[in-house]
């Protein structure tokens, strides 16, 4: 396993912690034990940041990967991508407000955002995973190059 994929499946663990330390979290809630909540949602959020950090450091430092999979599928997969970056963007932005919300002990405005923030956060992470699985395991990984390189002709490699 070259370093940048081994990086990515780092990454990804990150991730998953981050959501199911957030989906615990959310049940602890719905049955009223509010320390519990916190604790599992502070883990979550601190996770969510370690992937952050850690996903910013592998794109500027190994740089992204190019999706390897068949051309037949490259449209639904620049999709699926384009879906998992808007929700994770989402999610991120409702993350720091819904955070800012409960530190202020603003809860009335705290409880209204948080249940679409932990969906959003959730969903992405669900598709984050798939983004890794089609990268990584599913289908031979496409060359890495630089984010800028990527951002100009996107995650399809040809």
């Amino acid at each position: 396993m070259k370093l940048g994929e081994l990086w990515q499946a780092v990454n990804e663990g990150l991730m998953i912690c981050s959501a199911v330390a957030v989906a615990t979290g959310w049940y602890f809630i719905r049955h009223k034990k509010v320390d519990v909540h916190r604790r599992f949602m502070l883990t979550g959020a601190t996770f969510g940041a370690l992937f952050f950090v850690s996903y910013l450091v592998s794109t500027l430092w190994v740089g992204d990967t190019f999706y390897g999979g068949p051309k037949s599928y490259a449209l639904a997969y620049q999709v699926f991508l384009l879906i998992h970056i808007l929700l994770a963007t989402a999610a991120a932005v409702l993350g720091v407000i819904t955070l800012r919300y409960a530190f202020r002990q603003r809860f009335q405005s705290h409880r209204k955002v948080a249940p679409w923030t932990a969906t959003f956060w959730l969903i992405s992470a669900a598709t984050g995973l798939g983004v890794f699985l089609l990268l990584f395991v599913i289908f031979k990984p496409g060359p890495s190059t630089t984010s800028l390189i990527q951002i100009l002709r996107g995650h399809v490699h040809g």
